[in-house]
């Protein structure tokens, strides 16, 4: 609970830095994204040493990716995350780190994947014509009430565990009730604006909902799989950076294509 509790505070502290930055857009946002990317791949390669990562490549590639989304978009980011593949093929083979190259190369593409193209996915949903700081904000707050609601009406009525083995504390109770807020919060961010309709806000409400915690789960079994608490320390007794944003890197890219299939990306 104290954990939670110390969380939830840090995460308050860092909405409103976050949600001015996205206001702003731009460059701005780009030097935010960027910073995520490179402060997540280095926590992801320290955690996953024993695997032997590029950390070179990795940098490189979060680099090309998210520079990619802010000055071509989807196509240039995806370009600049395919080139990952190169990137650690090559560093692989300069090396004299002992390992398997094909563990080593896919840990450093899956890392880039991961944290690089959720970083991107920010500033793409940013440059969503007309709508994209309603869409960043609707979407960021969904995340921050999802998790809340989530671990504590979890807390008050959760009986039936969602993954016992990944992150025992997680419920199906709890996960209604994360649904429930998000779906609420992208509604009443929306509500009266003609940019979504109540269905279609409905269903990012739960699309954001559901990747948001999968996003959380997949951190945990990475950590659970790699024999650590956190995944890093810049944040002192609150973890690292990844420990932050594991939900937010699921659910940007979901609610990206989620707004793209309703036509308004």
């Amino acid at each position: 609970m104290a954990n939670f509790l110390s969380r939830l505070l840090v995460g308050a502290a860092l909405l409103p830095l976050t949600l001015g930055v996205v206001w702003l857009g731009g460059w701005w946002l780009f030097a935010l994204a960027m910073a995520m990317a490179a402060v997540g791949i280095h926590e992801l390669c320290l955690v996953t040493r024993p695997l032997r990562p590029m950390l070179i490549a990795g940098y490189g590639g979060v680099t090309l990716t998210v520079l990619g989304a802010q000055l071509g978009g989807t196509e240039w980011a995806l370009g600049g995350f395919a080139s990952t593949i190169a990137l650690a093929f090559v560093m692989k083979g300069v090396s004299d780190t002992k390992g398997s190259a094909t563990v080593s190369v896919a840990t450093t593409v899956l890392g880039v994947a991961w944290i690089g193209l959720g970083a991107s996915f920010l500033l793409l949903l940013r440059d969503i014509p007309a709508h994209g700081r309603l869409a960043c904000f609707a979407v960021l707050l969904a995340i921050f009430a999802s998790d809340t609601f989530a671990f504590f009406g979890g807390r008050l009525l959760g009986r039936h565990k969602l993954a016992p083995t990944l992150s025992p504390g997680k419920t199906w109770e709890g996960l209604a009730f994360g649904i429930a807020a998000a779906v609420f919060v992208v509604w009443i961010s929306t509500y009266g604006r003609s940019w979504l309709t109540q269905g279609d806000a409905l269903l990012l409400g739960v699309a954001v909902a559901v990747a948001a915690p999968l996003g959380d789960l997949f951190e945990s079994g990475l950590k659970r799989d790699m024999n650590v608490k956190d995944t890093g320390k810049i944040l002192g007794g609150h973890g690292g950076v990844l420990d932050r944003v594991d939900s937010l890197l699921f659910a940007i890219p979901v609610a990206y294509y989620v707004v793209a299939a309703f036509g308004k990306a």
